[in-house]
């Protein structure tokens, strides 16, 4: 299961970072600085399950919250 997890939040980085134009290591560094990798990692049983672009867009709103400016 760690593999699928880790395979998983490569992806999600490498959506996240295509959506807001970043580089793969901005977008890790952004969502670690806001906590949402930490976030992805808890949560990866539920998130895994639904669409790339819904978690991307979860994924930023959470990071806005947490101080996040994109």
């Amino acid at each position: 299961m760690m593999k699928d997890k880790i395979q998983y939040l490569v992806a999600l980085i490498s959506e996240f970072a295509t959506h807001y134009q970043l580089t793969d290591a901005q977008a890790a560094r952004y969502m670690s600085r806001y906590g949402a990798l930490d976030l992805c990692d808890k949560h990866y049983n539920v998130m895994h399950t639904q669409p790339f672009r819904d978690m991307v867009s979860a994924v930023a709103e959470f990071c806005r919250h947490e101080g996040g400016e994109l």
